[in-house]
């Protein structure tokens, strides 16, 4: 059913209004005041095509949670608990009085994330660009020099090696083998995880000739209760089951037939679409998740565009799709772009793009301008250690493509924050120092 839009309560003799309660001064309770907040309570009104039923969770409420989520780098979990705690928090999301119990469980944010999709989000990621600009965080002119940049966000799997990899597909099979009801030959429960574990001991003590016997050992392992199972598989009727038992052998087969330098290897067996992608850092070779494209303003760090790029493409070939989103978020295509030495040959004509190492026709100005590119590199580190770039929990590649769209409103919630605190301080110092002024003890007085 669609949300029960939100009526002014009346007052409560019992319960004060949480306006009564907090620090309207305070900066969660000024970002709520710039929001649009009325623009999701209509746009996502569509997603309840049912006119019968409870009525769904407001929108303001699901918005919120997730700026807050990713503002201080919760789980959804901790989020709902944080928010029976915090009065600044159910006052950001729209609540009038005090609650003391969770608002929703927190699976129905996991919902709603697939109910609204890569656009939702995006629609997130514009109202924290329009609050930004309302609050000064953001100038306007800014929105025409960018910088942009690529990272990678870490899926949220085990480091992939052949023994765990071997072992995962091998007790994956023998769980689908009984839960259907067929008897195999032999599991190897007893022998294959010993295995396992002598494969690692062996290649912590070097012994590489005595781990590849193993290795190859295990693999036959899998290899047995696979085709065992590929033996049986007409006795399973059909229906869900059937399916799952057929997409792992899939899988267990192109694990089992994949070699070291293949394309389209497998890292993860409850994530396949997982990439290895090399960024040439001396202290990890190799990052396991997908690449990240990240549009920033020069001037303050705010993103403006994030999206996530399934496949690990050349980070040329990105460039003419990061600034058009840009331009749809922000409705400024940028007319100057700075980005590092892995974008030549981006054949983007529309917009000015400086690369970096150019020398020829550079003005001072611009000169300048192009020192400043390496600055998207801190704030793509504040999103990894502040908020909740550093690993994607979501599955899949939309669980991807959201969720670094989520990172980025998170950031820009921060930064807004941060300028709140900083117009706050500021207003603060001045009416002390005018106060100072004209007290006739000075600045005593105001120690005092």
């Amino acid at each position: 059913m669609k949300p029960r839009p939100r009526a002014e309560e009346q007052d409560d003799l019992l319960r004060p209004r949480l306006t009564d309660m907090i620090d309207l001064r305070h900066e969660l309770a000024k970002l709520a005041e710039l929001i649009d907040w009325e623009f999701f309570e209509r746009e996502w009104a569509g997603f309840f095509p049912s006119s019968v039923g409870r009525p769904a969770t407001p929108p303001r409420l699901i918005a919120g949670l997730l700026y807050l989520q990713h503002a201080f780098d919760l789980s959804d979990e901790a989020v709902v608990a944080r928010w029976v705690e915090n009065p600044y928090y159910q006052h950001f999301c729209g609540e009038i009085f005090f609650q003391h119990r969770p608002p929703i469980d927190p699976s129905s944010l996991t919902r709603w994330r697939k109910r609204i999709g890569e656009e939702g989000v995006e629609w997130l990621l514009t109202k924290t660009i329009e609050a930004g600009r309302a609050s000064g965080t953001v100038e306007e002119k800014s929105l025409e020099r960018v910088s942009v940049d690529t990272t990678v966000m870490e899926k949220n799997i085990a480091h992939p090696t052949d023994a765990r990899l071997y072992e995962t597909a091998r007790q994956k099979l023998v769980a689908l083998s009984a839960e259907a009801g067929i008897e195999l030959r032999q599991s190897y429960a007893r022998l294959a995880p010993r295995l396992a574990i002598k494969v690692g001991r062996y290649a912590h003590a070097r012994q590489f000739k005595r781990m590849r016997k193993a290795l190859r050992t295990l693999k036959g392992y899998t290899g047995r209760v696979m085709r065992d199972l590929r033996r049986q598989l007409d006795s399973v009727p059909a229906g869900p089951l059937r399916e799952r038992i057929l997409d792992m052998l899939v899988l267990t087969s192109r694990l089992l037939r994949q070699q070291p330098k293949d394309k389209g290897k497998i890292f993860s067996l409850h994530e396949p679409e997982v990439d290895c992608i090399s960024k040439g850092k001396a202290r990890v070779r190799y990052e396991f998740g997908t690449k990240v494209t990240v549009a920033a303003t020069i001037d303050e760090g705010f993103i403006v565009g994030m999206r996530a790029l399934p496949g690990n493409p050349y980070d040329g070939h990105t460039l003419a799709e990061a600034l058009e989103q840009v331009e749809v978020l922000t409705d400024h295509r940028p007319a100057l772009a700075l980005v590092d030495r892995g974008y030549r040959g981006h054949g983007v004509e529309t917009t000015r793009v400086l690369i970096s190492g150019t020398r020829k026709g550079m003005t001072p100005t611009l000169t300048k301008l192009l020192r400043r590119r390496s600055a998207i590199e801190p704030e793509i580190g504040h999103m990894k250690t502040d908020g909740r770039l550093t690993r994607c929990p979501l599955m899949g590649t939309t669980g991807d493509a959201l969720f670094a769209v989520l990172c980025a409103c998170g950031h820009n919630i921060r930064k807004i924050l941060a300028h709140l605190r900083a117009l706050l301080a500021l207003l603060i110092r001045t009416i002390l120092s005018a106060f100072a002024a004209g007290h006739p003890h000075g600045n005593r007085a105001v120690a005092v």
